[in-house]
Order: structure tokens, then C-alpha cells, then sequence
């Protein structure tokens, strides 16, 4: 009974705030835009070139209010929330303009830009733009509010049992065959099985093998909460029917998993996840295409429990001063400048197959939803490499230094053409052998691997009149669907 009260007045306070903020939105219009994102996604660089982007009027052809000259100007204004660090704009900008990628974020940030424009009817209007930044594995959490001990115990375990987890499990399942759900409350058994249990998840988020669902998310970024009780819990195996006992292990976990919820994932969705109106996903699908099938099919699983996160739907009176809904959702493979264009269509093909039955039951509920393939800031340019009498499509970029490959370290200025390989055209990875991506030298066969090499950005592109463009790919296509139609 009281977890049903406790969901009422949750209920009731975000519906309290949405008629609080609708009646604020009348006055002064309002779009909160969510990015997220797996790690190295790239939700920095993203965010970082939009507001560049907008502030400095770079090239976006297909970004029609900009393109066609309605955006008069785009400012930065105070962070609006207090309790919400800012999004370091200025730090990461400056990063890329000396050709060096932005630390990434590992907490919730927000920026907020007011975008001063010209509606297609002729009159003079702001819109303010509320950018909000969040891990992606913070919204694999969102359905353990719904979720038992029990329940989620025996899920992560039946997971560690498959491979590749499993033996990157070892001394985690070493530790948990030591462990009996019915013993007495242990703290070094909890810290021990905490940290094991940790460990098993950072491992699985290698490169190597690229796994995506590893709840919990904050697992891998604590903060400040590192080592408190709340963090210091793992999955436990029943080997007995029945409940444990009161001050057993298993009620200890049981406990402290419950304190994980109350105090790390309920106030994120309530302070930041149900305030969004859109939502970009972003999904580094080229890291899974490498890693091979299982890490494909566990990010297919990891999207489908993202998108079972978001409540869209059309954006009505009601659902507005109820409760907020996500009316447009974009899907976004990013990277792509790692592969030549004509692999694009590919990657979005492959990413629109793993979101189907998503996409189309948001579309029922009248949210518009959409796959792209983009690179932010595109780190490459393209060329035809001949070796023999093959022209192979290919990719040029400066790999940073200190990358290497084979034998060869990177000094930071000498170039290397990749040919990235392609992708199968029906767009059915799951069961086709890894993507090849091989280096080119001229004369040399293809026998050393570029898959992971981490290319420079780019140098700036000038504009004329003293501004600058990052180049990307499609990033003009991102924000004409994501905010086009309210620069109208």
C-alpha cells in the first residue's frame, strides 16, 4: 500500500509542475531537448557543435530557420537550475578548436540557449532552448523502479551465464558460490561482492567486446556517492524457497538495492527524464559492429529497454498540463565519418531493424521517431585508394597521437587512408562475421588493423567574415527534426 501511495504523490507532484511550467511556456516558449547516450557515444561533441553551430551559423543547408535566414541570432543565457551543473560549452569548444576531443561528461549537465528568429509568417519570436545532457546508462536504471530484488537478481545472473560474460564474470561467480543468500548480514562480503560485481560490468564494457546492458549504470560512475551503502549491493542466487531472514544477506542487498532506487534513480527521472519534450539517442553502433554479433544483439536488447523508458506520444493540452510527453525521439549512429558514405544508408537501415517494434508503437501514440546516421564533427574525409587493380572507397583522417596500430604509433600530424570494409546491404549483422576495417599504405597488403584508431577533429572550416564551421555529417538533418518545426 505504501509504494502504491508513494507512486500517487510522485504522480501528483510531476503533474503539480507540468501545469507550473505550461503556464510558464505561454509566456515565454520552451523546449527541452534530452541528449543521452551509451558511453563514448559522443554526446559531448554533439551538443558542443550544435551550440557552436547555432551560435556561429555554420554551415547546416537542410536546417531550414538557419539555412533560409530566420535565425537572426542564438545567445547563451544563465543555467536555469541551481541544482544542475552547466554544460562546460565553452572548455569543450575550445578543445575542438585546437584539435582535441572534450573529456566526456559523467553527470547530468544542462546549457541554455535562447534562439531569437523570425516565424515563416513573418513575425518576430524567441524560442528558449533547454539542452539537457545525462548518461545513457542512467536510463537503463529507469525499470528497476518497477523491478524486484528478486527479480533483478536473477536476470543480471542469467545474463553473466552467457558469453562473453561469463568469463569475463570469473572471480565475481567465484565469490558468489562462497556466498549464501540465507547468512548473516556481512559488510565485507557486500563490499567484496559489490566491488567484483563492478568489476564484471567495467570489463564488459571493453572495446573488445562492447557490451551495452550493464544495469546498474551508476555503477561504472558513481560520483560522489562512491562506497556508500546504496552502491554496495550485487546479485544473489536463492537456493532455498522462501523468504530469507530479516538480517540475513539477501535482505541486506534487498535493502540496499531498494536505497539505490529511492536515492539514485527516482530523482533522476523525476528532476530531469519526465521534463523532456524531445530526445536524441545516441548510439556508437560502429563499436558494436566491430565487437560482432553478441555485442550487437546486446545492444539491440539495451535499446529496447531504453525505449521502453520514454512516454511519447503527441504533444496535447491535456498530456501538457498532466504530464509532459516526448513528442519526437531521433535515433542517432554516430561515428559514421568512420565509414564512407556509401555505408551510411547501411548503418541507418541496421539501427531502424533494431528499433522497429519501438518505433512503431511510438508512432501509435503519435510521437514522430526517426533514424540517422551522423558524425557531429567529422574527423575524415574520403578518397579512392588503388592497390592493384582494385579502387577501394576509403577514409582519411590524422589518428591522435600515441594511437597505434601494429608496429606503427601515430605522431599526431601523418595521415593513414582506411578502408572501412562494408556492411551487409539487407542490414542482418547479427549473424554476419565483424566488419572488417583495414589500413591502406600504399603498395602494402591489408594486414594491419585500424578498427579502434581515434582520429584528431578536424581543423575549423572558415565561413567568411571572420566565422568558422565544424564540418560534420547530417547534423543539419538531426536538428531540422528535432527543432524545425518550432522555428516555424
Amino acid at each position: 500500500m505504501s509504494s502504491t501511495l508513494t507512486a500517487f504523490a510522485e504522480e501528483a507532484r510531476l503533474a503539480a509542475r507540468a501545469v507550473k511550467e505550461f503556464g510558464e511556456n505561454l509566456f515565454k516558449p520552451t523546449l527541452r531537448l534530452g541528449v543521452t547516450g551509451l558511453s563514448g557515444a559522443g554526446k559531448t561533441v554533439f551538443i558542443t557543435a550544435v551550440v557552436h553551430d547555432l551560435i556561429h551559423g555554420g554551415r547546416l543547408p537542410l536546417f531550414e530557420a538557419l539555412a533560409g535566414g530566420r535565425i537572426a541570432r542564438a545567445r547563451l543565457e544563465p543555467q536555469p537550475d541551481d541544482a544542475v551543473p552547466r554544460f562546460d560549452y565553452e572548455e569543450h569548444a575550445r578543445a575542438l578548436s585546437e584539435r582535441r576531443w572534450p573529456d566526456s561528461t559523467r553527470q547530468v549537465s544542462e546549457l541554455r540557449l535562447s534562439i531569437d528568429y523570425q516565424s515563416a509568417r513573418g513575425g518576430n519570436r524567441t524560442l528558449t532552448l533547454d539542452i539537457v545532457d545525462y548518461p545513457g546508462e542512467w536510463l537503463l536504471d529507469l525499470p528497476l523502479l518497477t523491478t524486484t530484488y528478486a527479480d533483478w537478481s536473477a536476470q543480471a545472473l542469467a545474463l553473466s551465464a552467457e558469453q562473453p560474460r561469463r568469463k569475463l564474470a570469473n572471480d565475481w561467480h567465484a565469490h558468489l558460490a562462497t556466498l549464501q543468500a540465507d547468512a548473516p548480514e556481512n559488510e565485507q562480503d557486500a563490499l567484496t561482492a559489490a566491488r567484483l560485481f563492478t568489476d564484471y560490468l567495467r570489463a564488459c564494457r571493453d572495446t573488445r567486446y562492447a557490451l551495452s546492458l550493464l544495469p546498474p549504470g551508476r555503477f561504472l560512475m558513481p560520483g560522489d556517492l562512491e562506497g556508500s551503502p546504496a552502491f554496495t549491493f550485487a546479485p544473489l542466487a536463492l537456493t532455498r524457497p522462501g523468504p530469507p531472514a530479516k538480517h540475513s544477506l539477501w535482505a541486506m542487498m534487498e535493502r540496499r538495492f531498494e536505497a539505490y532506487k529511492t536515492i539514485v534513480v527516482r530523482p533522476f527521472f523525476r528532476d530531469h527524464f519526465a521534463r523532456l519534450d524531445r530526445q536524441i539517442v545516441l548510439i556508437d553502433t560502429l563499436s558494436a559492429f566491430n565487437a560482432g554479433p553478441t555485442a550487437l544483439s546486446d545492444l539491440e536488447g539495451a535499446l529496447a529497454t531504453i525505449l521502453a523508458c520514454f512516454r511519447p506520444g503527441r504533444w496535447t493540452l491535456a498530456s501538457a498540463l498532466l504530464r509532459p510527453r516526448i513528442d519526437r525521439i531521433l535515433f542517432a549512429a554516430t561515428k559514421c565519418d568512420q565509414l564512407h558514405h556509401s555505408g551510411h544508408d547501411r548503418v541507418e537501415a541496421i539501427l531502424a531493424r533494431m528499433t522497429h517494434g519501438a518505433i512503431e508503437r511510438a508512432k501509435f501514440s503519435g510521437a514522430l521517431v526517426d533514424v540517422v546516421a551522423l558524425a557531429a564533427v567529422r574527423a575524415t574525409r574520403e578518397a579512392v585508394v588503388e592497390r592493384g587493380r582494385e579502387k577501394l572507397p576509403s577514409i582519411i583522417g590524422t589518428p591522435a597521437a600515441g594511437e597505434s596500430a601494429g608496429q606503427q604509433v601515430f605522431d599526431g600530424h601523418s595521415e593513414v587512408a582506411v578502408f572501412p570494409g562494408d556492411l551487409p546491404e539487407n542490414g542482418d549483422l547479427l549473424s554476419a562475421p565483424e566488419a572488417q576495417f583495414k589500413g591502406l599504405t600504399a603498395g602494402d597488403p591489408l594486414t594491419v588493423d585500424y578498427r579502434f584508431l581515434r582520429f584528431r577533429p578536424p581543423p575549423l572550416e572558415p565561413m567568411g567574415g571572420g566565422r568558422v564551421s565544424l564540418p560534420h555529417i547530417r547534423l543539419d538533418r538531426a536538428l531540422q527534426f528535432l527543432l524545425g518545426d518550432r522555428l516555424a
